[in-house]
């Protein structure tokens, strides 16, 4: 996987513009990513995360998570479309001071869920594991910050 590209490339080179702050549809993310992350919080305690449902964690945890960092953006005037889109959005983590851990294990995320989407790959309850525990910590981090 190749390395993430700064926050300001993405701008300079269209893929993110700069226009006005956008609270209702900040909001309106917002609340799609808590509904989304009861629901995966549900299936957890309910089914448990297992190999059957490996992939729609993954799947369910990324969009919780891109949610709130385009709702952040949308805070301060940003939004981002066409190839690259996600990629900028992981990009900036960064720019609210995230650890570089936490945005390479997002990035990986997003390779990752991509090759569930148009791939067919298949990831296991270990990994499925990983990225609810990440989720859980990152959601406090991102509505904090």
């Amino acid at each position: 996987m190749k390395n993430l590209k700064e926050f300001n490339e993405f701008l300079d080179n269209g893929i993110v513009k700069k226009r006005f702050l956008n609270k209702p549809r900040s909001q309106d993310l917002i609340i799609e990513s808590d509904k989304t992350f009861k629901s995966v919080m549900e299936i957890v305690k309910k089914i448990g995360i297992n190999d059957i449902n490996a992939n729609t964690i993954v799947k369910e945890s990324y969009d919780v998570l891109m949610g709130l960092i385009r709702a952040k953006m949308l805070l301060k005037g940003f939004s981002s479309s066409g190839k690259g889109a996600h990629e900028a959005e992981v990009s900036y983590l960064k720019e609210l001071n995230f650890l570089e851990e936490e945005v390479q294990f997002a990035n990986q995320l997003r390779f990752f869920r991509n090759g569930i989407m148009y791939y067919g790959k298949s990831f296991d309850k270990e990994y499925a594991e990983k990225v609810f525990d990440f989720l859980k910590k990152i959601i406090v981090k991102l509505k904090k910050s």
